[in-house]
């Protein structure tokens, strides 16, 4: 029995010491994951757009939102990460204004109208200026009792034309706001 004993006892010796511990192997950390972020997760009037569909209608990937506010007035700014213009943004405030009073009063000189958009809406382009290419903006009277605008900066050397083409995009895309959800 005593060397039965002993044989188990060699054995779990033996056993014990092929158990040894295997050198930690280093692993590469994973690549890390882009991850497309929608423009409303910046909140406030970001939450009025989407990445998607300013591509669709203006044919450019924009993928950074900031957001602001100011009293009663909504901010969204969205760029490309590779540059900071062109730029697109749109403003919304509360009002309380009617159609005549924006018409007079909000409504730029040499803007043409924009029909199946809000109360009353309008398109413009303005020239280049320093440090920037030349403007276009559609503003419109919201039939919530709210003002908005969204206006598109062109990067230095941008065509007026191609400003002035660009409004019809910007007036598609106003159409596509609903400035109820602020």
């Amino acid at each position: 029995m005593r060397g039965r004993i002993v044989v188990a006892g060699v054995a779990g010796l033996l056993v014990s010491g092929c158990a040894a511990e295997a050198e930690p192997v280093a692993v590469p950390p994973p690549a890390p994951i882009a991850v497309d972020v929608a423009a409303a997760s910046s909140g406030g009037a970001c939450r009025l757009l989407d990445f998607t569909v300013i591509e669709q209608l203006v044919k450019v990937r924009f993928d950074v939102a900031a957001a602001s506010e100011q009293g009663d007035t909504h901010t969204c700014v969205v760029r490309a990460r590779s540059a900071t213009l062109p730029e697109l943004t749109l403003s919304v405030s509360e009002t309380t204004i009617d159609k005549v009073t924006f018409a007079a009063d909000v409504v730029p000189d040499k803007a043409a109208k924009v029909t199946g958009l809000g109360q009353q809406a309008y398109r413009r382009t303005t020239a280049a200026a320093s440090g920037h290419g030349p403007v276009a903006e559609v503003g419109w009277l919201a039939t919530d009792g709210r003002l908005a605008t969204v206006r598109w900066t062109a990067a230095r050397g941008g065509e007026r034309s191609a400003a002035e083409k660009l409004t019809g995009d910007l007036a598609a895309l106003a159409k596509k706001v609903d400035t109820r959800a602020l």
